[in-house]
């Protein structure tokens, strides 16, 4: 039944020649920084906070803010790999803010949420890649945010089990770990990442016990063909959740887009996914991993009946 539908969606196996120069208009945003926006950009900046939808220049940026919804970013903002398609600074981190995970539990508190999303930069350098403060950082939100639901987008930890048993322990709601791109590309897109070590993050947390999430970008130069067989090997793992979203090149010095993904493309996508067994699909050209991942969580719930 995929391969009827995969046939069915008429799309070349091979990239254009020639990158597009032009955005489609269902990727045209609105920008709104209303008193939201305002109220949330400054308890980021109080707090010494850093968000992902800054670093990573997300365009749903103006929405989720103007909903009191942001991603914070722990571990700093100076990432130790150099992922092709990613605008969060590259180099040597200057040090370790063993305090960030009070601040985050305080900030989410203030911020009232029901629901949060944490992500961190890569810290290759330090022995443990950082799971310790992410541990932690679970940890404070539980504390100082009653009520509130985790969820974690974590790094590979270089597939240290260890790292990872740490931040399992901690007891996030929802562990997401992203493979971005079909095994092919890794070389260009995520250099220092490995494919099937992704894929065992998630094995990992699913034999945990845990919600597991994760996604990919298209218009990078995947095949169609090759989303399929990504997503057969991510549903075999035990992933709940997947996500499916338009790349967007953030500067010149990134990888270029090589194709705007129709939203009919996406639509179809959606429906293999759920096809072959993922409880939740979101793919659309705006689509991000935390992009409403509030109510994702709720469509989980739902769908599980609770």
């Amino acid at each position: 039944m995929i391969q009827a539908m995969e046939l069915s969606m008429g799309i070349p196996g091979s990239d254009p020649l020639v990158p597009p120069k032009r955005r489609p208009h269902w990727l045209k945003i609105k920008i709104r920084t209303g008193e939201n926006y305002r109220d949330l950009k400054n308890l980021v900046r109080g707090k010494a906070l850093h968000t992902v939808c800054e670093e990573a220049r997300c365009p749903n940026i103006y929405d989720c803010w103007e909903r009191k919804s942001a991603t914070l970013m722990i571990l700093g903002d100076v990432c130790t790999r150099s992922c092709g398609f990613c605008a969060v600074k590259t180099g040597r981190p200057p040090y370790l803010d063993e305090l960030e995970p009070y601040r985050v539990g305080a900030a989410v508190q203030v911020m009232g949420l029901r629901h949060c999303v944490i992500t961190s930069v890569n810290r290759d350098e330090l022995p443990d890649g950082g799971a310790g403060i992410w541990a932690e950082t679970i940890r404070q939100i539980r504390s100082q945010a009653t009520g509130c639901t985790v969820e974690v987008l974590i790094p590979d930890f270089r597939g240290d089990r260890l790292a990872l048993q740490q931040v399992m322990e901690a007891g996030p709601d929802i562990l997401a770990h992203n493979l971005e791109t079909v095994p092919r590309l890794y070389r260009r897109v995520r250099p220092q990442a490995d494919y099937r070590q992704s894929l065992n993050v998630l094995a990992q947390a699913h034999d945990r016990g845990l919600t597991v999430k994760s996604g990919i970008m298209v218009g990078i130069g995947e095949r169609t063909d090759e989303v399929m067989a990504l997503l057969t090997d991510v549903v075999a793992t035990g992933c709940h959740l997947f996500t499916i979203g338009q790349y967007l090149q953030p500067t010149r010095d990134h990888l270029p887009v090589s194709r705007y993904v129709h939203p009919n493309e996406f639509a179809r996508y959606k429906v293999a996914g759920l096809t072959m067994g993922f409880k939740v699909v979101e793919s659309g050209p705006l689509v991000r991993s935390s992009y409403h991942a509030d109510e994702q969580a709720e469509l989980l719930i739902t769908h599980s009946g609770g």
